[in-house]
């Protein structure tokens, strides 16, 4: 018996995580050398044909049931968030530190406390909202708009987390009556259908060299959703939350690692306070949750 398996399922969920978040860092830090190269949307569509690629090869004889759906319309909405999410986000690392443009994407689990409070009639009370504000606050002081430090390349970021806090409301919402491959699969197709368009204007064939390091990227996302998914599956969603926020520590190592980055103090200050503000908010919902099970 190995260790992982002598683990329970909560640590088992919490070391999924990690190793998902990891992945997404080494996506990304991957993504950002391939756009030196190539336009973000031909890297965007390498995300998803690696997911298009586990469909394929995992789901294909299950792929008739899977997709029916009650909720064409939701998945599509899902889907178009989430490709905004990836785009808005790869666009922003090819033209600013993965630390920095990280450390504001992580405003999207408190955004997602104040959406599901505005459209699911989730309770919002006064700590939650300093919660949010917080997250905010953290978000400018990354980017500190009025300074020399701000262009309009540091809101992206910002609105993708706005866009993947909705993918993930909608996720939330399609839950309730939808099984998760389904969202998953039609994720995969629809973001690639729109992608490989979108990808045909700008596209530039890569290398033997860069074709290898795509097909590694789309493999690396796809085996980071995999066990992203896995996670949630085994253990509760409250206990492995908090640890998506390894995500920053990891982008800040590939930057110095691999890009020279060095993030400077604001940025730092910007994301404990980001960081503190998504904690503070997971503790807040978990007892509360927690309160109503008692």
């Amino acid at each position: 018996m190995s260790a992982y398996t002598r683990l329970t399922p909560t640590a088992q969920g919490i070391v999924l995580m990690i190793a998902a978040i990891f992945l997404f860092s080494t996506m990304d830090a991957t993504a950002k050398m391939l756009m030196s190269r190539y336009a973000p949307m031909q890297v965007v569509w390498a995300r998803y044909a690696g997911m298009m690629l586990v469909v394929g090869l995992v789901l294909a004889p299950r792929l008739g049931p899977i997709l029916r759906t009650r909720r064409v319309g939701l998945q599509l909405l899902r889907s178009a968030f989430l490709f905004a999410a990836t785009w808005s986000f790869f666009t922003a690392i090819s033209r600013m530190d993965i630390a920095a443009a990280t450390a504001v994407m992580q405003v999207h689990p408190v955004l997602l406390t104040l959406g599901a409070a505005l459209l699911l009639r989730e309770p919002l009370g006064p700590r939650r909202i300093f919660g949010i504000g917080a997250a905010l606050a953290g978000a400018l002081i990354v980017i500190r708009p009025g300074t020399e430090v701000f262009t309009l390349t540091a809101l992206l970021p910002l609105l993708g987390g706005v866009f993947y806090a909705s993918y993930a409301l909608t996720t939330r919402f399609l839950g309730r009556d939808e099984p998760i491959l389904t969202s998953f699969v039609y994720t995969a197709i629809i973001g690639t259908l729109v992608a490989s368009l979108l990808t045909l204007p700008v596209w530039q064939w890569p290398t033997p060299a860069d074709a290898a390091i795509f097909l590694a990227l789309g493999a690396t996302g796809a085996l980071g959703q995999f066990l992203l998914i896995r996670s949630l599956t085994i253990a509760e969603a409250g206990a492995v939350a908090p640890f998506g926020y390894a995500g920053v520590v990891f982008a800040t190592g590939w930057g110095l690692l691999a890009f020279g980055e060095v993030p400077d103090p604001w940025t730092l200050v910007g994301a404990l306070v980001i960081i503190g503000a998504g904690v503070y908010v997971w503790h807040r919902e978990t007892r509360a949750r927690a309160a109503i099970a008692a």
